[in-house]
């Protein structure tokens, strides 16, 4: 597999739609993720990251404007003891409540398939950073079948001892279009830098500054577990 520049990636792709980076920095001391949601229409758009104890939800910019908030409001980001789950929809809760009770993250996304919005049929993706003797971390893709809802593809990549410098990437469609094709393939690999302000800059520099709404980057220190958050919003 070849490395691929995530600031090619996305400044060659107008929409990626929502993306999930994880990750280790280059020094080896800190788990990275990153999430970033897109979107086309005028609801998609009229959103924020804001901050919800350890994690993050999505919220409605402007109240007033909000049509169907069913797969747009959600907690993209939940803390559970040592793992840090990161989902682009509610699954995020299905993971959290399931790894709870032991079930391990693969088990927690079996009542979960890809979003009822056809034809589009958006993936849930989802990711888990776990750290405890070591870091170790893991994506999944829920997708419909070639576009057949009536069946669901699952696919799970499990990352163990993470190497310094490097993560992968995924995100919900391959490029624009009616319908919205689904994310094909391994998540990319890609590689992360040591410092949070850099790696922020040049993911929301790389977004189409069109489509681009919120963008959340936390550094995790392995050692201590103290945590660095950023989070940008358009609308703000």
């Amino acid at each position: 597999m070849k490395m691929l520049s995530i600031e090619q990636e996305l400044k060659s792709n107008s929409y990626p739609g929502r993306g999930i980076v994880i990750g280790k920095s280059k020094d080896g001391k800190k788990a990275v993720t990153a999430y970033f949601i897109m979107g086309r229409s005028e609801n998609s758009r009229n959103r924020i990251f804001v901050e919800d104890g350890e994690g993050i939800r999505t919220q409605a910019f402007d109240p007033s404007k909000l049509t169907d908030p069913s797969l747009i409001i959600y907690a993209p980001v939940r803390v559970l003891g040592n793992k840090t789950i990161v989902t682009n929809g509610d699954q995020t809760d299905t993971i959290y409540e399931c790894m709870d009770k032991q079930m391990t993250f693969e088990q927690s996304l079996r009542s979960r398939e890809f979003e009822p919005d056809g034809p589009n049929y958006t993936p849930r993706i989802s990711g888990i950073m776990h750290i405890e003797n070591g870091y170790n971390y893991a994506m999944s893709i829920l997708k419909s079948s070639n576009g057949n809802p009536g069946s669901c593809s699952r696919y799970t990549f499990a990352y163990e001892d993470a190497v310094a410098g490097e993560g992968h990437f995924i995100h919900t469609y391959m490029c624009d279009g009616d319908p919205l094709p689904s994310f094909e393939g391994e998540p990319k690999w890609i590689s992360i830098p040591d410092d949070i302000e850099d790696f922020t800059e040049l993911l929301w520099n790389s977004l189409n500054e069109d489509n681009k709404v919120s963008l959340f980057v936390r550094y995790i220190d392995i050692a201590s577990g103290t945590y660095e958050t950023k989070i940008v919003n358009k609308n703000q």
